[in-house]
C-alpha cells in the first residue's frame, strides 16, 4: 500500500487523471471491485486528498486489525464501557465490505451514523465528530477507499449484550448527544485556528478520548478535552491548562510531539501511540501547527491541590522504591532523558485527575512509539509481577506528588481493581 500511495502522490502532482478503472487498479496494486461507471473519471488528486483525510480521521486505527495486517479489513476488537464491538470491513469488497455502497450511503454512515439498511451505528464509530467534516472530504475518503485492495472478510460487529445489542436504542442516544450542525469557521479567530478546530473537532475526533463522558457515553461538553480514562489509560487534559494540560507547551512542541510521538518531556504510548503512528505522523507540519494553535486557544484552569509531605510514610516508602527501580532511567530528579525517556517531573499528565496511566505503566509496562522522526521507542518494564499492590501504590503516590506535582494518594485497592478489570495487566 505504501508504494501504491506513493505512486498516487506522484500522479496527483502532475494533475494526471484516469478514465479507466484499469489504470486506477494498477496504480494501487488492488483488484477491481467497484463498477467501471463508479471509478471512471475519478482523479488522482481527489484520491490523494482522501488518503490524507483518512489518515487525519485515523480510520486505520480501528479498521485495520494489527494481527491480520489487512488494511481496512476490520476485525479489530474495540472495548467500550458497555461491551466489545468489532470493527467492520471497509475495503471495497462487494460482499463483506463497502464495495456496493453508493457515495450517499457512505456519507450517511460517516456523517449521520446510519447504515445503508437504516440501522443506527454505535458511537464507537465517531460519526458525532465526523459530522463536522465537509462533504468533499468524506467523498474523497470514499474515493481513496475504493482503490485499496478488496478483502473478503465478513465481520459481526455487534458483540454487545442484550438489550444494548438492539440498535434502535441509538435513536435515544442520538437525540441526546448527536449535534448535526456542520463545522463553521469562527470569524473571531484566524484561518489557522479555524483549520485546527476543524481537524480537532471533526476528523481528528480528539474529544472521543480526551473529553469526560456521561453514564450513557455522551460528551460532557462543559469539560471538553479535559481528560478521560479508557482502555486502561488516561487520555490527558489537552487544553491550555497550566497545571494539568498543555499550558507549558509551546505550539511548536505540540506539533513536534504529534509528528514524532516524542518531546523533551513526554512520549506517546498506548492508544496515543497508535494515533501518532496511523494518523498525526502522516499529517503536514502546517496542519499539525494549526492543531496546536487551536488547542492552545482552549482556555482551561484547574486548582492544584496540596502535595503530600515528603515525610508522609507512603511518600517515604515510594521514594525508596523509586530510587531503587526507577531512577536509573527517569533520573533521581525525575527529569528523564529528552526525546527518549519521559520526564516525570515536567510532564503535567503525570498528576492527571486520575492515576490510570501511571497505574497501567507500573503494572504492565509501556512501549513508546517509534516514528521516522524519532525511530527509537524506549520501553518500560512491567512491575506488576514483582511488586505488591501496596508497593505499587506507594511509588505511584510518590511520583504524582513530587517535583511540584500534587495529586490524591493512590491506593492498593486502585491496583487490585486495575488487575481485575484488565487481567492481562500485572
Amino acid at each position: 500500500m505504501r508504494s501504491g500511495a506513493g505512486r498516487l502522490m506522484q500522479l496527483a502532482a502532475i494533475g494526471l487523471q484516469t478514465t479507466t478503472s484499469a489504470v486506477l487498479i494498477a496504480a494501487c496494486g488492488g483488484q477491481p471491485s467497484l463498477a467501471a461507471d463508479e471509478t471512471a473519471g475519478q482523479d488522482f488528486a481527489r484520491i490523494e486528498r482522501g488518503r490524507y483525510m483518512a489518515a487525519a480521521a485515523d480510520c486505520a486505527a480501528c479498521h485495520t486489525n494489527p494481527k491480520s495486517g489487512a488494511a481496512f479489513a476490520g476485525g479489530r476488537r474495540i472495548p467500550t464501557p458497555f461491551g466489545t464491538l468489532i470493527s467492520p470491513n471497509i475495503t471495497p469488497d462487494r460482499e463483506t465490505g463497502i464495495g456496493g455502497w453508493s457515495e450517499a450511503q457512505f456519507e450517511g454512515a460517516v456523517r449521520e451514523g446510519k447504515r445503508p439498511d437504516g440501522a443506527r451505528l454505535y458511537p464507537a464509530m465517531p460519526f458525532a465528530y465526523y459530522r463536522k467534516m465537509t462533504h468533499e472530504d468524506v467523498a474523497a475518503i470514499r474515493a481513496y477507499l475504493s482503490t485499496v485492495p478488496a478483502v473478503s472478510h465478513a465481520v459481526n460487529s455487534n458483540q454487545l449484550p442484550f438489550p444494548l445489542s438492539i440498535r434502535a436504542g441509538m435513536y435515544f442516544w442520538d437525540a441526546l448527544y448527536f449535534d448535526d450542525e456542520p463545522f463553521k469557521d469562527d470569524p473571531q479567530h484566524s484561518s489557522e485556528w479555524n483549520r485546527g478546530a476543524y481537524l480537532v473537532l471533526g476528523p481528528g475526533h480528539c474529544a472521543a478520548c480526551h473529553t469526560p463522558k456521561t453514564l450513557l457515553g455522551g460528551d460532557r461538553k462543559s469539560e471538553a478535552l479535559q481528560g478521560y480514562s479508557l482502555q486502561g489509560w488516561f487520555a490527558p487534559n489537552i487544553t491550555d491548562d497550566d497545571a494539568l494540560g498543555l499550558g507549558r507547551w509551546a505550539d511548536d512542541q505540540i506539533a513536534a510531539f504529534l509528528k514524532s510521538g516524542h518531546s523533551a518531556v513526554s512520549a506517546a504510548a498506548g492508544p496515543m501511540g497508535e494515533v501518532v503512528t496511523a494518523s498525526t505522523s502522516l499529517l503536514s507540519q502546517q496542519d499539525l501547527h494549526a492543531i496546536a494553535v487551536y488547542l492552545k486557544g482552549r482556555p482551561s484552569s484547574s486548582t492544584p491541590g496540596s502535595a503530600l509531605a515528603a515525610a508522609d510514610p507512603e511518600m517515604k516508602a515510594g521514594a525508596a522504591i523509586y530510587q531503587d527501580l526507577c531512577s536509573a532511567c527517569h533520573q533521581s530528579d525525575g527529569r528523564g532523558v529528552p526525546y527518549m525517556i519521559p520526564s516525570l517531573a515536567q510532564d503535567s499528565a503525570v498528576a492527571s485527575r486520575e492515576a490510570t496511566s501511571v497505574i497501567h505503566a507500573l503494572l504492565d509496562g509501556a512501549q513508546s512509539v517509534a516514528t521516522a522522526a524519532e525511530p527509537t521507542g524506549a520501553s518500560m518494564p512491567a512491575f506488576g509481577g514483582h511488586l505488591s499492590d501496596e508497593q505499587l501504590a506507594a511509588v505511584a503516590t510518590y511520583i504524582r506528588n513530587s517535583w511540584g506535582h500534587a495529586a490524591t494518594a493512590t491506593t492498593a485497592d486502585d491496583f487490585r481493581k486495575a488487575r481485575k478489570e484488565n487481567p492481562d495487566q500485572g
